[in-house]
């Protein structure tokens, strides 16, 4: 797999087709998120912005591939790990982008609730900031893996599916990610910044069933 992950990711830096998204999540960023605001609301923005641009890295990957460079991968290490390898690449490319921006934001926010009554320490809110990013990384490559290739194969298909899947997943009562940005929220207006461990553990749990789905359809279907 590092080979193949290697080469995705080669792939994914030559194509420049990562810029959008990435420019997108610093716009999104430069306008929900100002110095000086309360840092926990401050990281759930950032955590839920993430998650839409996420699974628009995953169809990047899972689309950028020639298909005779596709075909010649998967004849040589397997359509699953071939696959596989592609919404592994998104997955990282978006966890580093997550935890470079929770950084940011936790240094540039004040380190106190709504309404500066309660102080917030910084390590604490990034503890909680952190894991609530993944959770959204985790889910919007959850969604990009399931509203692109091999799934929904026709782009008039895919890309509506992609953003009802990321908004639906970002607001839908009893998603993870849903649960992780409105633990920060509530957070903001208690002081308390509370780990969302509970929606990480549930992230992985349906990242990993899509991705074990994806990459298991991608084995049963041309390239």
């Amino acid at each position: 797999m590092t080979a193949l992950l290697r080469y995705q990711a080669d792939l994914l830096l030559r194509s420049q087709r990562w810029l959008p998204p990435v420019i997108l999540y610093a716009a999104f960023l430069g306008i929900g998120v100002r110095g000086g605001e309360p840092v926990l609301n401050s990281l759930g923005y950032a955590a839920a912005a993430l998650l839409p641009v996420t699974a628009w890295l995953v169809r990047i990957c899972v689309t950028g591939e020639p298909p005779a460079a596709r075909a010649c991968v998967a004849a040589v290490r397997g359509p699953v790990r071939a696959h596989l390898a592609c919404l592994l690449t998104a997955l990282l490319a978006a966890v580093l982008l997550g935890m470079s921006a929770t950084v940011v934001v936790t240094l540039i926010s004040a380190p106190v609730s709504d309404g500066h009554r309660v102080h917030v320490p910084l390590l604490r809110a990034a503890a909680a900031g952190l894991p609530a990013a993944l959770v959204c990384a985790l889910l919007g490559a959850a969604v990009g893996a399931l509203a692109n290739r091999p799934v929904l194969r026709s782009t008039g298909r895919a890309v509506p599916a992609t953003l009802l899947g990321a908004l639906l997943a970002v607001v839908l009562t009893g998603s993870p990610a849903q649960a992780a940005v409105s633990g920060l929220v509530t957070g903001s207006q208690t002081g308390r910044a509370a780990v969302p461990l509970l929606p990480l553990a549930a992230a992985a749990l349906l990242t990993a069933a899509a991705f074990a789905a994806a990459s298991w359809l991608t084995a049963r279907r041309s390239p």
